[in-house]
């Protein structure tokens, strides 16, 4: 399995350990978003982490970088169709 998408996996996994809010977890799974800038999950999951944190100005940017639509779902829904492409 690549390091993206190893990361990305860890990633997400922060976010549901975190409760899909901010903290500690958030933290984690957003430095991960930024050390792998430019990959496309992790661009999305970076959006997910602003829509997270309620920052949707932001998240719509990571979205856009990540080549989707801001989705209207709750946030375990979009983490769990992230996961399922990975």
């Amino acid at each position: 399995m690549s390091k993206v998408i190893e990361d990305a996996k860890q990633a997400l996994a922060h976010l549901k350990a975190g409760g899909y809010s901010l903290g500690a977890e958030w933290e984690h799974a957003h430095a991960l978003c930024q050390d792998h800038e430019g990959e496309q999950i992790h661009d999305r999951i970076h959006a997910l982490c602003h829509r997270i944190e309620g920052d949707i100005g932001n998240a719509a940017y990571w979205d856009r970088r990540g080549n989707q639509r801001s989705p209207e779902i709750p946030f375990e829904e979009e983490a769990a169709l992230l996961e399922a492409q990975l």
